[in-house]
């Protein structure tokens, strides 16, 4: 126990200090390109939090255990927006310019239909991961010929901004191996302590795993939140979950047949469809999601676990 509770407290202070430092290093690198921050939390950061879930993906389908790759992806993506999108609005409200949130946002739901599209045919194949990972060079290439003409958040601005390029990119890459590292030993320690007090490992699986490989993405986000770095926050989560579906899920596929359990079908990936397009209305009504609106997304995120729990004990079934 003392062990696992050390791991627990090295992990969550790796998180921390990766997750403040990988947001100035990622703010320093859009003002020296003179860029809006949400297209470096939209790809640089999205990557690097999202390395998590593509460790545990790839790792899964190789062992022989490929349904766990859906269910990483589908379940990240849900925790990404009602979660850490949600505390990071009790934190901060989150803001975004309305025309940049538009552009990015089209392109998650068009992934997020695309892959509803290939689930509900019963098997991801290679095909399917080809065209997603094709999705995903067009993603960067967007992003970049966007970055060539916007306009820097003159908001926005990183303590280390006039540092040199090799400090500023020194200082990103150590923020987010800190908060890949530190997500790493904080689910060991927590699976360790649930498995001491005999939690069980379906309960493990549904909350912590799910949960702690969307670590890095609510370290980032919350403290972009806190920093009131409203672009990274948001891009970081919108960039998340299209590389979520498109890098992993896709490279997946290529690696690896991925049949889709009938939960998934039936209930999961509609919720994660679901959790995209509440984003819409909030955000071109009022182009900013209040405290309220985010603690009604954690809300709903507790009633999700709630949901399977139940299913995970058969008292809901499909």
């Amino acid at each position: 126990m003392l062990h696992a509770s050390f791991l627990i407290l090295v992990g969550f202070v790796l998180l921390m200090v990766g997750a403040e430092y990988t947001v100035r290093g990622a703010v320093a690198i859009a003002n020296k390109l003179k860029i809006p921050p949400i297209i470096i939390g939209l790809t640089i950061v999205a990557f690097g939090t999202s390395a998590p879930e593509f460790v545990v993906s790839i790792r899964a389908a190789l062992s022989g255990g490929a349904g766990i790759s859906i269910g990483n992806v589908v379940g990240s993506n849900i925790a990404n927006v009602l979660l850490i999108l949600g505390a990071a609005a009790m934190i901060y409200p989150i803001t975004c310019e309305r025309r940049v949130f538009l552009k990015d946002f089209t392109f998650l739901l068009a992934v997020n239909i695309i892959f509803v599209a290939f689930a509900l045919t019963g098997t991801f194949v290679m095909w399917q991961g080809i065209v997603m990972l094709l999705l995903l060079f067009a993603f960067i290439y967007y992003n970049y010929r966007n970055s060539v003409n916007s306009e820097p958040d003159e908001e926005s601005t990183s303590p280390i901004a006039e540092k040199n390029w090799l400090f500023v990119v020194g200082v990103t890459v150590l923020g987010l191996t800190g908060i890949i590292y530190g997500a790493d030993l904080l689910v060991k320690g927590a699976v360790n302590i649930a498995r001491i007090l005999g939690i069980s490992e379906e309960i493990i699986g549904l909350t912590i795993i799910a949960v702690g490989t969307s670590l890095p993405e609510l370290a980032t986000t919350v403290m972009a939140a806190i920093r009131h770095q409203n672009g990274v926050a948001l891009g970081n989560v919108v960039g998340s979950n299209i590389w979520n579906i498109v890098f992993i899920m896709g490279f997946t596929a290529t690696v690896i047949d991925v049949p889709v359990p009938q939960q998934f079908i039936y209930y999961d990936m509609w919720i994660m469809l679901l959790s995209t397009i509440v984003l819409l209305p909030i955000m071109m009504t009022k182009s900013r999601i209040s405290r309220i609106e985010g603690t009604f997304f954690v809300i709903i995120y507790a009633l999700y676990l709630v949901s399977q729990i139940l299913i995970s004990k058969g008292i809901i079934t499909f």
